[in-house]
């Protein structure tokens, strides 16, 4: 482990494979500050055609189907991960799936100058294809890449992109840069920027030396790959842990998403790789983004849209403490502490908001409250979910559970996003004690159930599975592994990092 080196090739090859993560951060967070001049738009575009005023019900529910169908482009475009991967590789199909953001993005730079309202929908479907697949890609190829001593730290990198995506759209689109009347479809139709860079950069990046040596037999070049991108010749142990699941892929039939409920093997990572991805989600982080503009304009903050820039500022610097810590503190430690401590902030949100009316300085503990929730969310709950499930599993079921819990994410997102204004419209300023209560039962869910992967091969980790399903522990894996076959009930912090490669 010791020899391995952090090489150019394997920066290189992250940092372009995170131009995905970018795109669905961008894509996620640059409706929202147009909202009133593409409503406009829509308002113009009706009447020209009809010649009679717009309802406002029609208004309303033509914006909605705008930002809401980019979950249901992301429902689908996540669950068909698995139809791209083992068929054209995990580098291949990024560069493959890139036509589905040109097209897209075209469509909604284009959608102004042509008149359609039909253009922006469906180009915000297309794009909600795109990011789809890429939240189902990009974290499979860092994993696969990245060192196992380093893989959680290099498996944050994903979520970095994502926020540093969003904060980016949320600069564009301030009144004075893109957020125009003049610009927003620019603003929309940026997003084939990073397309093509990526898809200039990708050809130069190699394919996961784990795809080619397991689904496509092609050991040499695998060890190839490997020594190029870790710098170092010792990769033999690696290269055995690869084959020896490659025979054992060889011996079963290739998992289907079904089979990863009926098996007893992956029913418990599937689990938890889906009670994950609804931590994530049900936590309540877009909610909170939704209602911090008021919590900011209620404290007296006069421009409280650089106060929501802010808070995406906080955003991306606690995923950059995230990726210093996840290998030190490990990825269970760090997600009960992020639960934990927004649950804390919840409440204090609750309180805040309650006497804010009566008590101003209670405005600034809400301010504080709801940057601390940001942080908290960053340091666990939003990268850790996405990179653990490609721990979870071997090569055979990995892409059927990534395409699971993927749908899962953006099934809980879009619900989040449908009926938190309805909830909030019902219970005001208590809205935050649901997410209070989702938080809670996610920190227990974790404690009892999610076992710590750092340091672990990913043949040792489906180890611990097949042992614990088949009911008892084999005395060898005991002898072998250690700690690990207790991964449940040990305290993280001290298990040992020092696993071999």
């Amino acid at each position: 482990m010791s020899s391995i080196k952090v090489t150019c090739s394997l920066l290189f090859a992250l940092g372009v494979a995170a131009i995905g993560s970018f795109q669905f951060g961008y894509n996620t967070g640059v409706i929202n500050a147009p909202e009133q001049i593409i409503k406009e738009f829509i308002n113009h575009t009706l009447q020209d055609r009809t010649g009679e005023p717009t309802s406002e019900v029609l208004l309303t529910s033509l914006w909605s189907l705008s930002v809401s169908i980019f979950s249901v482009g992301g429902m689908i475009g996540s669950f068909s991960v698995g139809l791209f991967v083992n068929r054209f590789g995990r580098r291949n199909s990024m560069l493959i799936v890139n036509s589905l953001a040109l097209v897209g993005g075209a469509f909604l730079g284009f959608s102004k100058s042509a008149g359609s309202v039909e253009m922006l929908i469906l180009g915000r479907l297309i794009i909600g294809l795109f990011c789809g697949l890429s939240t189902g890609l990009v974290p499979i190829y860092i994993g696969e890449v990245s060192p196992t001593h380093l893989r959680g730290a290099f498996g944050t990198l994903h979520q970095l992109g994502v926020v540093v995506g969003i904060l980016v759209a949320q600069i564009f689109g301030l009144n004075y840069i893109m957020g125009t009347e003049t610009l927003w479809p620019l603003l929309l139709g940026f997003t084939i920027i990073p397309t093509v860079l990526q898809s200039i950069a990708l050809p130069l990046c190699p394919e996961s030396p784990r795809f080619l040596l397991i689904n496509k037999m092609e050991e040499e070049q695998a060890r190839k790959i490997l020594e190029k991108l870790w710098g170092t010749q010792d990769v033999g142990q690696d290269i055995e842990e690869m084959k020896s699941e490659s025979a054992k892929m060889a011996q079963e039939k290739k998992p289907t998403v079904p089979d990863l409920f009926r098996t007893p093997n992956y029913r418990q990572p599937i689990i938890i790789a889906i009670m994950l991805q609804f931590s994530q989600q049900l936590s309540g982080i877009n909610a909170v983004f939704y209602y911090s503009t008021g919590i900011f304009t209620d404290a007296g903050v006069k421009e409280p849209v650089y106060a929501t820039v802010g808070a995406g500022a906080v955003n991306v610097v606690f995923t950059v403490v995230s990726l210093f810590l996840v290998e030190r503190a490990g990825r269970r430690t760090l997600h009960l502490t992020g639960l934990g401590g927004m649950a804390v902030c919840t409440v204090l949100m609750v309180i805040s908001m309650s006497l804010k009316s009566t008590h101003l300085w209670m405005s600034y503990i809400c301010i504080v409250a709801t940057f601390g929730y940001v942080a908290l969310f960053e340091i666990g709950p939003g990268p850790i979910p996405w990179f653990i499930v490609a721990e979870l599993f071997s090569q055979g079921p990995r892409p059927a559970a990534m395409a699971v819990a993927g749908c899962c994410n953006w099934t809980s997102n879009f619900l989040v996003g449908m009926l938190f204004p309805h909830a909030a419209k019902y219970l005001g300023s208590y809205v935050f004690i649901v997410f209070t209560f989702f938080l809670i039962l996610f920190f227990l869910f974790t404690f009892f159930k999610v076992p710590e992967t750092k340091g672990r091969t990913f043949e040792n980790i489906t180890q611990v599975f097949e042992t614990k399903s088949q009911g008892a522990i084999s005395p060898t894996l005991m002898a072998e592994k250690g700690p690990i076959v207790d991964m449940n009930s040990i305290d993280p912090a001290k298990e040992s990092s020092t696993s071999a490669l």
